[in-house]
């Protein structure tokens, strides 16, 4: 149904809204705008945001002309999955800049009082992103720029309508001060991956500007391992964000001729049976990958793990891990709200050691992170991370060992391990604590920290399949030799888990070790 189709319905409560193009006013328009999530009857499941879009709103066309908003398999994936804080992930030129410009354009101009801002990652990028809003505005009916939508200021990237007290503005993220001293109701950062300077702190500002129930869309292409996208995308779990992923076929535009079926290689079966792709979109992907080729993966996403992809000096062997990572299964069970994962469950008669990485426990910085072992093979049986520390990391670690047949606990005993090594001996009285000469806990060294490293670079290379966990392998992606000559983790990235591992491989050695003597 046309949404200029019939009068208004009055009664909002009980009824479909139909919005026409004359005689607005304010209270019509906000009327409207508490319905655009709704998804009626007569739209057939589309939402009225959708229909909005569709039938108002002017884009350009890729051969220049003006045409009206057609969504796209992306635009209407991110329109049915969204949640009120987002992140997205996807390939090159998707139209989800365009979709996010237009949903909070929407809002803008229904929701009176809102406050809408876009943050581009170049102020040639925030010019073409305003753009796009003022073709939005020129093509609304004229009854609606001359009424409630007549605007007081149109320029320097900042549209404001005074009779509803909105208003739209679009920023670069390299603008000082960007976003500070607003109050924001829609929020929609892009490009995050290549935003300049600390995009963490820029980001950090921009959400301390947001209202309770604003809403949140952080897009980007991935741009590699590290920074402050990857470290978002990679925490979405605990942040209550929603994830979308949107993979370069999605694209309808993405094919070129279709290319012989007896050429295919196995993976590129693999492929087309897994996500239904014909032979036209392989000879696009053979082509892309002709074109950008050890970039393609970053550029022309196919999952959201190989797509960002590692940069600096790895320590590493990375083609193994990125094959093992294309192997990983789902884990059996999450404890936690996902904090603790687990792949095989403790077996009769099995003997176990679990090592723990500790932290200080704030909900920033560094995790705590356990590993638990099958000290007999060295299968990775179960992960723990979490910004935890203290007794509870002390109790939850004690629990876990003790779940695993009484495990040997591993505990490294710098900094704030020792505390932990005592509540866990003391308060909650567990005994079978590995020691080094006499003293309980794990000591890392300026010597021992590179044996260890190198033992789990080792056992990545020769024993892959002992290696269970996705966040653990992209661990592995970002930790790199550094600068200043050391050893870590990427900039804002997580070395936790790689660091549990290594010191649960290093004592599962030590055991053996003493056990076969």
């Amino acid at each position: 149904m046309s949404l200029t189709a019939a009068k208004p319905e009055r009664d909002y409560a009980s009824r479909w809204w139909i919005l026409r193009p004359v005689d607005l006013t304010r209270s019509e328009l906000e009327n409207f705008g508490r319905h655009l999530d709704a998804r009626p009857r007569s739209l057939k499941g589309q939402s009225v945001t959708m229909a909005f879009a569709e039938q108002f709103l002017v884009v350009r066309s890729k051969d220049g002309s003006p045409a009206k908003l057609k969504a796209n398999a992306v635009q209407k994936a991110f329109e049915i999955g969204r949640g009120e804080c987002n992140i997205v992930l996807k390939a090159r030129q998707m139209g989800l800049t365009t979709w996010a410009a237009a949903r909070f354009f929407i809002r803008t101009i229904t929701q009176p009082g809102s406050l809408t801002l876009e943050v581009a990652h170049t102020r040639e990028s925030a010019e073409e992103i305003f753009r796009i809003v003022h073709r939005f505005l020129d093509g609304m009916p004229d009854q609606w720029r001359n009424g409630p939508l007549k605007t007081s200021r149109a320029n320097a990237r900042q549209i404001v309508f005074p009779e509803i007290d909105s208003q739209y503005r679009v920023v670069s993220a390299g603008e000082r001060n960007a976003g500070r001293g607003l109050t924001v109701q829609n929020l929609h950062c892009s490009e995050l991956a290549r935003w300049p300077g600390d995009p963490a702190e820029t980001l950090a500002g921009l959400r301390a500007a947001m209202t309770p129930g604003a809403e949140m869309i952080l897009e980007s292409t991935p741009e590699g391992a590290g920074g402050c996208f990857y470290e978002e995308w990679q925490k979405a779990g605990e942040t209550g964000m929603v994830r979308h992923f949107f993979p370069w076929w999605m694209e309808r535009r993405y094919r070129v001729g279709a290319v012989p079926e007896g050429s295919l290689s196995a993976e590129e079966r693999a492929l087309m049976q897994r996500h239904g792709l014909d032979l036209e979109q392989i000879g696009y992907r053979r082509q892309i990958r002709a074109n950008f080729r050890g970039l393609a993966r970053q550029e022309y996403a196919e999952d959201d793990e190989s797509c960002f992809l590692s940069s600096g000096d790895s320590v590493f062997e990375m083609d193994r891990i990125e094959e093992r990572i294309k192997e990983l299964s789902e884990p059996a069970e999450r404890r936690r709200n996902g904090e603790l994962e687990v792949w095989l469950p403790p077996a009769k008669g099995r003997r176990y050691l679990v090592s723990v990485d500790p932290s200080g426990g704030g909900s920033e910085g560094d995790y705590s992170a356990a590993e638990v072992l099958d000290l007999e093979t060295g299968l990775q049986c179960a992960e723990f991370a979490g910004h935890v520390g203290g007794l509870e990391l002390a109790e939850l670690v004690t629990k876990l060992a003790t779940e695993y047949n009484g495990a040997t606990l591993v505990v490294e005993r710098n900094n704030h391990g020792s505390a932990v090594l005592a509540l866990a001996e003391t308060v909650c009285g567990y005994g079978k604590l590995y020691r080094q000469n006499g003293q309980a806990g794990w000591l890392t060294t300026s010597v021992s920290r590179p044996a260890v490293l190198g033992r789990l670079g080792a056992a990545l290379v020769e024993e892959p399949k002992c290696f269970l966990s996705r966040k653990l392998l992209a661990e592995c992606r970002t930790f790199v030799r550094l600068a200043n000559g050391n050893t870590g983790a990427r900039a804002g990235t997580h070395d936790d888990r790689v660091m549990a591992m290594a010191i649960g491989l290093a004592a599962r050695d030590e055991l053996l070790g003493k056990h076969s003597s």
